[in-house]
């Protein structure tokens, strides 16, 4: 399946066809500033929107008052605090780094509002969580060349010169799931796996990678379709249950995990689950579903755990706590960390090329082929059409961990995925 296909399939083509004018909108106001010449300011380096002699402004179309509220809340706050540090050390390139907030609350329509008010005045997006936010925004973020950094991770999101997921896709993370139930589970030939995933890229790109990796593996996928509304699994439990399922893999929300391990618990259903990482929140483990998290549930990753010992996540929590003493240190903190460190190397890189522009700087974002910060595995962004990284963290629930996960394995890359890979070029 090559790369035009897979956004021709991606569920963007609704919500662009109800928000034509909104996103005529926004064309215009970004168009318009990035149809500026660029100037020469301060060191000799080029420059546009976004970019002053003192000041470079990056933005941040989040969520704070919807459903993923507490990671949009984690990210923001790591990323401000990564900032902080960064301009307590002169800034970069002679500059002090801005992080400019819009909440969106998960309504696509609000994020393209934001994404019109806000593009103007940005050199970049150092975060936008939700892959239908993403997805209704790809367009305009393109012609602009505005470097965009999802927190979402659907492999519909790749072959755009602009817009880099970090780390792993669904798809990948689902194939390792599939592998890590069959290594060490003892599912075999014949037996069928559920899948609860959310309607829209997210979920559909992880049922991609399950599907694959069940039929290499003689499974049969039993899936069940769900909105980002449905908080109460009962339903699908019972149908999972009657269809007899060995594990389940659930691709959504932490209310969502919550609900379909606690339920599954209570009815007899006590069969491995694995969650992409989305679905896992430190938070669930203060809720009545907990001894049955800790007992059922895995997580597949990119990142590793928060509890991680590289001595760049160590260094990265003891700093989080430092600067907001009693609030949960959770993936999301790692995740919008992690992007601000990446978006810092491409800012030297470009001001190393005396080039600030939004287009210098995706060309120096494409130029890194190895990045390694130390909050994970090195990452390649030069091939727009693949994922950054193919290695896959599994990771568990743990009351006393920092971030309520500990790791089960190390990054690896799981048996099929480089012949899967294969068939997506």
């Amino acid at each position: 399946m090559n790369a035009t296909h897979r956004r021709n399939r991606t569920t963007r083509t609704v919500a662009a066809a109800a928000l034509t004018a909104l996103l005529a909108t926004g064309t215009a106001c970004s168009s318009k500033a990035e149809s500026k010449s660029s100037d020469e300011g301060a060191g000799g380096i080029k420059s546009g929107p976004g970019v002053t002699d003192t000041t470079i402004s990056l933005g941040a179309l989040t969520d704070l008052s919807g459903p993923y509220a507490t990671l949009g809340k984690s990210i923001v706050q790591a990323q401000k605090m990564w900032a902080d540090a960064v301009n307590a050390k002169g800034g970069i390139c002679d500059r002090k780094v801005r992080i400019v907030v819009k909440d969106h609350g998960y309504d696509v329509q609000r994020a393209v509002t934001s994404y019109a008010d806000i593009s103007p005045d940005v050199l970049a997006l150092s975060q936008v969580i939700g892959s239908p936010m993403v997805a209704a925004l790809l367009d305009d973020v393109e012609r602009d060349k505005m470097l965009t950094f999802p927190q979402a991770w659907a492999a519909s999101l790749l072959g755009k010169d602009s817009v880099q997921v970090l780390g792993t896709t669904y798809d990948l993370d689902m194939i390792t799931a599939v592998d890590y139930l069959t290594r060490t589970k003892g599912l075999a030939k014949g037996d069928k796996i559920g899948h609860v995933y959310f309607e829209g890229d997210y979920g559909e790109n992880a049922l991609e990678g399950s599907t694959y990796a069940a039929k290499k593996a003689g499974l049969t996928v039993v899936g069940q379709k769900i909105k980002a509304t449905d908080t109460d699994l009962t339903a699908q439990v019972s149908a999972l249950r009657k269809a007899g399922v060995k594990a389940v893999l659930i691709s959504a929300g932490p209310a969502q995990t919550a609900s379909l391990v606690g339920v599954a618990a209570s009815v007899g259903l006590k069969v491995p689950v694995v969650s992409s990482a989305p679905g896992f929140a430190p938070q669930l483990l203060k809720t009545p579903a907990a001894p049955a998290l800790v007992a059922m549930l895995s997580v597949v990753s990119a990142a590793p755990a928060v509890s991680s010992d590289l001595p760049g996540v160590k260094a990265m929590v003891a700093s989080y706590q430092k600067k907001y003493p009693g609030q949960s240190v959770d993936s999301g903190v790692l995740s919008g960390y992690n992007a601000a460190e990446v978006m810092g190397a491409d800012l030297k890189k470009a001001c190393e090329n005396g080039d600030l522009t939004r287009a210098g700087l995706v060309k120096a974002h494409r130029s890194q082929t190895k990045l390694d910060n130390g909050l994970g595995t090195p990452q390649n962004f030069s091939d727009v059409s693949s994922p950054a990284s193919d290695e896959t963290y599994v990771l568990h629930p743990d009351m006393k961990a920092v971030g309520g996960l500990v790791q089960v394995e190390d990054a690896h890359e799981a048996a099929t995925v480089a012949e899967y890979l294969k068939t997506r070029s």
